[in-house]
């Protein structure tokens, strides 16, 4: 598992992360026992990055990362978000980037994770309310105070990033980015990149969709998330299949899977580039970082782009009005 650098501070980690969500909300959630099994696997394949956030569950997801950590935190970096604010029953509350609410937030977090301190702090989303400056400022305290490393924006635009780093240097920016989601390319990962910053892709398969495994609306769970998605929906559904298909092909002549082309593909897109798929099954795990030995071509690459190209998904990524975290 080669490494990959986040940003200009220090902050070094494995080539592909695990992102933890699956494991406590939104989808099909498993027993404990099996996601735990399932981050022990992936420390032993060489995977050090672990990617949570306070309002998985709520708060449950912390807590599973934590026990699943205790005893190996010198083999681990635990990424972690805040912004979002849950009722223990899971509803909804409000978005809050205010500082003193960035301070209360990761002294919870410190707590549920059972850490001394948190490896990557990232504001899940913008509080529009508040001024980028002011959420920075109060996180660049958090890493003066030894609580928190390294800092990062989760789902930021570019104006963002450049007045946020401008205040506290920024180790990371996660967005969601596959062959299904392309939007970084439009100014994201220019302003990253003209500050080095590095960057987590989420949802690197698509929630699952890439993998080919999802042929029918049928397959998702009564409660599961992407029920709600209006690009798992009617005829949308149908039209994002064809690009599936193609996927599915290109991947047949390299005799590799869908989603290990799919991840070898985002790793080809620059060395500042790192997948955090998320998986609580121990066998889809060892699949995607199968992906990370896939070297692709150039020549490989541009087909892969052009096959599957920005605009040719259908529907938007999340509903008109939505204020979850399904990240």
């Amino acid at each position: 598992m080669e490494k990959r650098r986040l940003g200009q501070q220090g902050l070094e980690v494995s080539s592909m992360g695990l992102g933890c969500l699956s494991m406590s909300d939104f989808y099909n959630v498993p027993e404990e026992t099996k996601s735990i099994a399932t981050i022990h696997r992936a420390l032993e394949l060489g995977v050090d990055l672990l990617d949570t956030a306070d309002c998985y569950g709520p708060h449950i997801n912390e807590e599973l990362v934590g026990r699943a950590v205790a005893d190996r935190r010198d083999e681990v970096k635990v990424a972690t978000k805040f912004g979002f604010k849950r009722d223990a029953d899971g509803t909804w509350l409000e978005l809050s980037g205010r500082p003193e609410y960035v301070h209360e937030a990761c002294d919870a977090s410190l707590r549920r994770l059972g850490l001394d301190y948190i490896d990557l702090y990232q504001q899940h989303r913008v509080d529009p309310d508040v001024p980028i400056e002011e959420t920075v400022g109060a996180m660049g305290e958090l890493v003066d105070a030894g609580k928190v490393r390294f800092i990062g924006l989760s789902e930021a635009e570019p104006d963002d990033i450049e007045r946020g780093h401008e205040v506290y240097p920024l180790s990371s920016v996660q967005t969601e980015y596959s062959l299904w989601s392309r939007e970084p390319e439009e100014g994201v990962l220019d302003a990253t990149r003209k500050h080095g910053i590095g960057f987590l892709a989420y949802s690197p398969l698509s929630r699952g969709f890439l993998t080919g495994a999802i042929r029918t609306p049928d397959d998702f769970g009564p409660d599961d998330y992407r029920r709600t998605l209006p690009r798992f929906q009617g005829e949308n559904f149908q039209r994002n299949l064809e690009l599936v298909d193609l996927v599915e092909a290109l991947a047949s002549k390299r005799d590799v899977t869908a989603a290990q082309l799919a991840l070898a593909w985002l790793l080809g897109q620059g060395d500042d580039v790192v997948p955090i798929p998320g998986t609580s099954r121990m066998g889809h795990l060892e699949e995607n970082i199968g992906a990370v030995g896939i070297a692709l071509s150039a020549d490989e690459l541009h087909k892969i782009q052009e096959t599957s190209p920005a605009l040719a998904v259908a529907g938007e990524r999340y509903p008109e009005v939505d204020v979850s975290a399904g990240d």
